[in-house]
């Protein structure tokens, strides 16, 4: 017959090591996480619950897509749908075709100052009515508009890059957005 060993094996604890409640002498231990901790939690989620609802609200998803609606989900560019909505070009061009860079990185970049910017003035109030369109996205739209029209337009277009020419829409305003 053995005897069981197995307690007489384990090491002593030692004195001070134990948890903070088994020796009413030593102070109590600190918090994981400080008062400054617990405020900058809070913050974070509070920023996160706002941008949450702001993108929601405001139909961020939608700014993903090419669809012409979303341009509309400000009520200052109803003018600009309906009139594109008349125009030559409803049928083979969006929005995004005419007032992106068709490059991926121009486009994203392009969109999202315009988000930006256009957020800002509708929430704050400064913006023409109706609305006007800034000399960078007036250069984006030349640049598009050559794009899509090179082989027509090619022979009209400066011999060296960066030169100037004249602005497609001086003579052709009405293409994109009709009776404007």
């Amino acid at each position: 017959m053995t005897k069981d060993t197995s307690h007489t094996n384990r090491p002593e604890p030692d004195e001070g090591s134990g948890p903070a409640t088994s020796d009413p002498a030593s102070p109590q231990a600190k918090p994981r996480f400080g008062k400054g901790a617990i405020v900058f939690a809070m913050t974070l989620g509070v920023l996160a619950g706002v941008g949450m609802f702001t993108f929601g609200y405001g139909k961020g998803a939608s700014y993903l897509s090419n669809n012409p609606q979303t341009c509309v989900n400000c009520h200052v560019m109803q003018d600009h749908m309906d009139s594109w909505q008349q125009s030559s070009h409803h049928h083979v061009a969006v929005c995004n075709d005419c007032h992106l860079p068709h490059d991926p990185i121009g486009k994203w970049v392009t969109k999202a100052d315009n988000g930006f910017f256009h957020s800002l003035a509708f929430t704050l109030g400064g913006y023409d009515d109706p609305i006007q369109i800034k000399p960078r996205n007036r250069r984006v739209t030349q640049s598009t508009c050559v794009d899509c029209h090179k082989n027509f337009v090619h022979n009209l277009l400066p011999a060296n890059t960066g030169s100037d020419m004249t602005n497609c829409v001086h003579c052709h305003g009405d293409v994109g957005h009709a009776g404007r």
